[in-house]
């Protein structure tokens, strides 16, 4: 997986610790994890802008994910506090394209990188849609902060 190169135009970390319950055998964090990791990460990272995910629902507008890919480097563990980073490197229109990685404290090695593209839907019509003029607005303003 490659990112682009160049910097992002949002980025934001959210801290989270693995559970007992989200590790196989091994002690190791499950793989399907990742993504509902990804997915807490993002849901914080757009209410950190001044919206929410609930918010865009009750205007109207969905945002399905499209497309995920997750590579795995080194197995996060039990108990391992995690810092979930999530960079956007282009102003959404129709698609947010976000991009991960984690890291734990206990390393200063990269445990997984993904990217995930979602949609905006508008509800009604299940169709792709414009980004909403303030969601835009907010992402173009927590540039700003």
């Amino acid at each position: 997986m490659k990112f682009p190169d160049k910097e992002p135009v949002v980025e934001f970390t959210h801290p989270m610790r693995s559970r007992y319950g989200e590790t196989d055998r091994m002690g190791y964090v499950y793989y399907g994890r990742y993504l509902e990791y990804f997915e807490v990460a993002r849901t914080e990272m757009i209410r950190s802008m001044g919206v929410s995910y609930r918010e865009l629902e009750d205007s109207g507008v969905m945002l399905p994910v499209v497309h995920a890919e997750v590579d795995y480097k080194v197995p996060v563990l039990y108990d391992e506090e995690m810092f979930i980073k999530v960079m956007v490197f282009e102003v959404p229109s129709v698609r947010l394209r976000t991009y991960y990685e984690v890291t734990t404290a206990a390393s200063d090695k990269v445990h997984a990188q993904g990217e995930v593209s979602l949609c905006f839907v508008d509800r009604e019509s299940r169709r792709p849609c414009r980004a909403p003029e303030s969601f835009i607005k907010s992402m173009q303003d927590g540039l700003k902060a």
